[in-house]
């Protein structure tokens, strides 16, 4: 699998807003939401894109997002999401390490993140790379699931590695 990641644009909005609604059915950003993170001062946002050999048509396979306003001290994941058929190759890793590594770059003392509390997966990974449980909120997605409110300080020290690292 030949996968590279890529800072997204405003041209990726419709890749990201298929994904969002396969992977989030119940708590799907809306398309408005989506294009003004794409566009907004204070975002970084990726995608993983599989690259066929020859002529092929690349695929959006991930797609995470960070809020940081340079300066800040501070950042938030805002999304990361990898399809089930490219899961456990590192992609989600390889995001979640991008963003922290643009996270430093803009001055973030710490990252926050929030992520399903039934999502046992999404949570080992966090904790893997040194986020820690700080809160709970309440039925925070749609279906009364709560959410584990998660942060990390010093991303300055997580190397950035690649897909499969």
């Amino acid at each position: 699998m030949n996968v590279a990641l890529r800072p997204a644009g405003v041209e990726d909005l419709d890749a990201i807003d298929a994904l969002e609604r396969r992977l989030f059915p119940e708590d799907a950003w809306a398309r408005e939401t989506i294009a003004a993170e794409l566009e907004g001062p204070h975002g970084y946002y990726l995608v993983a894109e599989e690259r066929p050999a020859g002529d092929g048509i690349a695929a959006v396979l991930g797609y995470a997002g960070l809020l940081a306003p340079r300066g800040s001290g501070q950042g938030d994941v805002q999304t990361l999401a990898v399809v089930p058929e490219a899961r456990g190759r590192g992609l989600g890793r390889a995001l979640l390490r991008a963003l922290l590594a643009e996270a430093a770059e803009r001055g973030a003392d710490q990252v926050f993140l929030e992520v399903r509390a039934d999502n046992d997966v999404a949570q080992s990974l966090y904790t893997a790379e040194g986020f820690t449980a700080i809160g709970r909120r309440p039925r925070y997605y749609r279906g009364g699931v709560d959410a584990i409110v998660m942060a990390r300080s010093a991303p300055a020290s997580t190397p950035a590695g690649g897909v499969g690292a």
